[in-house]
């Protein structure tokens, strides 16, 4: 007997909430989310946490509109989940840089970033790209909302909302 699996890709505007479903265990010894519905209602570029291993996190962003510019001690990931996004980069000043180089997360880039324009990268659905430390950038979608997966470490700007986004039984 084989099983026959069927593979199917969300977006914002169409998604199936998730849950989890348990062989021989009790669901309430998971948690799960859905990067979809949390963005679905999120304000734009709100890091809410939806995934974490100690310092590590998953964030989901709606992306609409521009962001704010940001800048880490650290490198961080964006995936697109959904959308076109693009991400602006600017390689800061010292005067900018995150003076702490143990200081985890993402934090804002005071007043416009200043240093060399490094260019920009278009990115769509399954496409990611490199955010480098101490390295200013913000994340544009003119068209409709969409949807980043951004891997960091938990900060200062991390939202956490685990009994709204989380199946509790």
């Amino acid at each position: 007997m084989t099983a026959a699996y069927q593979t199917r890709f969300g977006s914002l505007k169409n998604y199936e909430k998730g849950h989890v479903e348990p062989i021989a265990d009790d669901v309430r010894h998971y948690a799960f989310s859905n990067c979809f519905d949390i963005a679905s209602k999120s304000k734009p570029y709100e890091k809410v946490v939806f995934g974490q291993n100690q310092i590590y996190v998953l964030e989901t962003l709606r992306a609409e509109g521009s962001s704010p510019w940001y800048t880490s001690a650290h490198d961080e990931f964006a995936l697109v989940m959904d959308g076109e996004v693009e991400v602006h980069l600017v390689q800061l000043d010292a005067s900018q840089a995150v003076a702490d180089p143990e200081k985890n997360g993402a934090v804002l880039v005071k007043g416009e970033p200043k240093g060399p324009k490094m260019g920009w990268m278009k990115l769509s659905r399954g496409h990611q790209g490199l955010l480098p430390k101490n390295t200013a950038y913000q994340f544009r979608s003119a068209g409709e909302p969409g949807v980043i997966v951004l891997q960091t470490c938990k900060g200062d700007l991390s939202i956490e909302k685990w009994a709204d986004i989380c199946q509790s039984h």
